[in-house]
Order: C-alpha cells, then structure tokens, then sequence
C-alpha cells in the first residue's frame, strides 16, 4: 500500500471518529446544529486591546478551536473568531464533571461559546476563564497539520475557506481589498461622481477588445453575452444628462489564465463630462496616492521586491517616445506600413496577416520592449488609432488618439481615453473593427448601432477611465498572482 492510500484511509478514518461523536452527542439530544443562536457579546481584538476595561469582567465569546492542552482537571484552549485569536482556561472545578468530560472530547476545528472572565494568566497572557463552554458546530474534517498549514497553492485557491481559516495572513489581504474599494467610493463620492449599475447581460458585446462569453436567453430566445465592459452604457448616460458617473462590477472575458487573468475580474470605469484624457492622469495620481495613505500610511511601497514611489507627480511620455527611448526606433520617422513591416522583420516580431499597419506595428513594438521596463508609476499617452477606436483622434495627428494606460512595476493597471464623441467617426470605426472580426479577430469590437444612435443626441467632450480592480489590490498587498486577491478563482474542476 503506498503513502497516499495510507493517508486517504488515515484521513478517513478521522473523520468517522468526529462523525461518531456527533452521533453520540444527537442522541444524548445534545445536537449542536440544532443550536440556532448564541450571544456573543465580545471579539477577541477588542477584550486584548482594551483589557483594563474588561478584566475581570465576564465576556461571551465564540470562535473555532485552534489549540488544546489537556492538563488532567483544568484545560487551556484557543478559538479563533474574526477579528483574532484569544485562550481561554477550561477546568472541572468551574464547568461541572458533565461539562467538562464533553469539553474534553471536542476536536481542533469545533466552534464554541465561551462565558467567562478577563484575566491574565502567570505569563501574562490575556485570558478568559472559562465558567460555561457550549459546542456550537462539529468539525468534521482535521484542519490542515498546525506546522505544515495548507502550503498547496492550488489546494488554497480550491478551498479558500480552509486556507482562512489556517492562513491568517490570505484574511489581511481581503480585508485590505474591502478597505480599497471602500477609499475608491469615498474617494469619487466626495468628487461628485454617481455610482451606477449598467448591464452585465446584452446582445453586443462592446466597450474592449475582447473575446466574450456566449449564452442565450430562454424565454426572448436571444443570443447574448456577458459584458467584456460597461463603457458603452455608461456614455450612453452621459449623453443622458449625468456628467460625472462610475461603476464598479465585474466583466467577463473568455480569454486565457494566468498571474495577471482571470476571465471574471473585478474594474472601476468612470465617466467625466468636459475633460479629457489628461484631467484622467491627474484623477489617477490623486486616486493612487490618496487610497495609499490613508491605507499604508505613505506613498512608497514595495511589489515583489521592487521599490515603487507613488508620490509627486507621475512621469509622461508618449508611445512613440518611449519606443525611441527603449529601442532606439523612431516611428515619426517611419510613415509608411511598408516601412514599418520591414523595420518589425528587423526585430524579430510577428505580425498578423490582419494588423500589418503602421498603427498595430507600433503597439506590438511597445507591448514587447517597453512594457516591462516601466517600473516606476508611468503614464504612456497617444495609442494609434487602429488599437483604439473608442477614442478621439489626436488634433495634430490623426493616426494617434487621446488615450492613455499607466504602468507600475511593468504592468498595466488602468487605461483612459478622450472620448470619441463624434457619431458618424464612431459608426466608421465600427466598421472597420467589423472587418477585423470578418477577417477572424474574435477580440475585434461589434457594431452598436444603438451607441451609434445615442451619440446622435450629442454628446459633451468627455473624459473616461478604466483600472482593473484586482490588479490594483496585488500592487497594495504585495500579491504576486491574481488569484490571491480572488476569494474564489477560476479554476478547472478536478474531476
């Protein structure tokens, strides 16, 4: 028999001793799932932070066992609750002989309700003692071994709620993420921007290039999809008469996984009537440095080794320039798609049969040497027009839109245009990303002849913004994969 049916049959058979105590305590008539309520009065962090208030005072707490030491007459143990851990003493003297024999038989990931009082013990430990002890739920699986946790990344992600329970730290950061986007509504909020909720479910998947879910409507018998992005909507609400709105929610992109991916994400998209792509950059600088002060404390931070500063004011330099920068390649010398093809070649990068231009060649120049090297905050500003066709065109050059994305650490994390408020310019760049999709880019955007409609009405000049949420969250926790700051990932069934 090798290991791993040794430990299935080991595991097994601890889980018919836990389920045999549960059967024994329901016909004693002592089922606690039968228990439907409990009084806790307390949590833990607030009896250990302000222990001259309680001591001596009796608390009721409730939490899961995490530790137990049988001393033959008196017992200590350790719950854990939300906010913390905290021990108790357990001893036959103050529970009773009854009491105290079920107390005993109670299994490390039991949760209990404690009534007792503060105290500290010999070793200066904050403590209650316990009077009464009540099993409120019957643990019956082992938790992960106390030293060895729940250290398998998959198995983590797979069953998160262990990975809580074990790993305090995983709790920090979702608790950080809630006080994030917490500070980003305050944040809008006190710039009298209005929180709105736009469709998750249409017939046009539009607002980003990207590949969609696909699902049908039983009772309309519609094809529909699940939103790659809100923006359209939300423009459509500008035209309506809100000047300044956002919406955080989740999109749908059936692309592929990895640390920065996952097909259900968490953005922030929002709309300003009367400003542009550069009121956007200085949004983003104060939105980046105000959520990191009132949550860390300071503007400097550290991502998986990096020194980041998110202070002052960010640096700006167009795509074009930083190409030059980088790579020593000029493209507002290179006017040509001939040219541009052949100054690709040169380098080593492929292009598709559908995207050789100057436009398409200029983004994958950018996306391949420049991207990685932005380790500080970084605004890279005027994308080509093929990668852009929500977006006003550059006065001075029309082959260039209004558009901004910001790097730190190498990574992209938000992405802001000028908005193309133009219908009959939105119509034609409509068509020409139906084309692409024609030619086989299922990422292409389809025609919203709808959009189309409301632009029509009038549309003020307008600035919008994207940030991926999730991303965002890595950078403020220190999380090197996506899936860390997912409570529940995407991940393929085991079986």
């Amino acid at each position: 028999m090798d290991e791993q049916q040794n430990e299935e049959l080991e595991l097994n058979r601890l889980m018919q001793v836990r389920r045999d105590k549960l059967k024994e305590l329901q016909e004693a008539g002592k089922d606690p799932f039968q228990i439907t309520k409990y009084n806790r009065t307390e949590l833990s962090h607030q009896i250990k932070e302000n222990y001259a208030t309680f001591e001596n005072k009796d608390v009721s707490v409730a939490g899961r066992i995490m530790a137990k030491r049988i001393m033959g007459k008196a017992a200590f143990c350790t719950i854990q609750d939300s906010t913390g851990s905290i021990q108790s003493y357990v001893s036959i003297n103050d529970l009773g002989e009854e009491s105290y024999k079920a107390f005993k038989t109670y299994d490390i990931g039991d949760i209990i309700g404690i009534k007792g009082f503060v105290f500290k013990t010999r070793t200066e430990e904050i403590s209650i003692h316990a009077k009464e002890v009540l099993l409120l739920a019957k643990s019956l699986r082992d938790l992960p071994e106390k030293f060895h946790g729940l250290k398998d990344t998959e198995l983590r992600y797979r069953q998160r709620y262990v990975d809580l329970i074990v790993n305090p730290e995983v709790k920090n950061t979702f608790e950080m993420r809630s006080n994030i986007i917490k500070e980003i509504r305050n944040f809008l909020d006190s710039r009298n921007y209005m929180e709105v909720e736009t469709p998750s479910l249409s017939t046009i998947a539009g607002g980003a290039t990207a590949k969609p879910f696909e699902t049908y409507h039983n009772a309309l018998s519609l094809d529909m999809y699940l939103r790659i992005a809100p923006e359209l909507y939300l423009k459509r609400l500008i035209v309506g008469g809100f000047d300044r709105v956002y919406e955080i929610g989740k999109n749908f992109r059936n692309e592929g996984i990895d640390i920065r991916h996952n097909p259900e994400f968490t953005s922030m998209e929002l709309y300003a009537a009367y400003q542009d792509y550069q009121d956007m950059m200085n949004l983003v600088e104060e939105m980046f440095q105000s959520i990191a002060e009132k949550l860390l404390g300071t503007t400097k931070i550290s991502y998986q080794g990096q020194a980041i500063d998110l202070g002052g004011s960010w640096k700006r330099v167009s795509m074009i320039e930083a190409i030059k920068q980088v790579t020593g390649v000029d493209f507002s010398q290179i006017n040509s798609d001939e040219d541009a093809l052949k100054i690709a070649k040169e380098k080593g990068i492929e292009i598709e049969e559908s995207k050789k231009t100057r436009g398409y060649i200029i983004n994958e120049f950018f996306e391949e040497f420049v991207e990685e090297t932005l380790i500080q905050p970084t605004f890279i500003y005027d994308y080509p027009i093929e990668v852009s066709p929500l977006t006003k065109k550059k006065p001075s050059d029309g082959r260039l839109t209004e558009r901004f994305e910001f790097f730190i650490g190498g990574r992209e994390y938000g992405n802001a245009y000028s908005e193309l408020n133009d219908p009959i310019d939105q119509y034609e760049r409509f068509l020409s990303q139906v084309k692409q999709r024609e030619a086989g880019d299922d990422e292409a955007n389809m025609m919203d002849e709808d959009f189309v409609h409301s632009l029509e009405y009038g549309m003020p000049p307008t600035g919008g913004l994207g940030i991926g949420i999730d991303r965002m969250i890595m950078l403020f926790t220190d999380s090197a994969s996506i899936r860390d700051v997912l409570l529940f990932p995407t991940m393929k069934p085991l079986n």
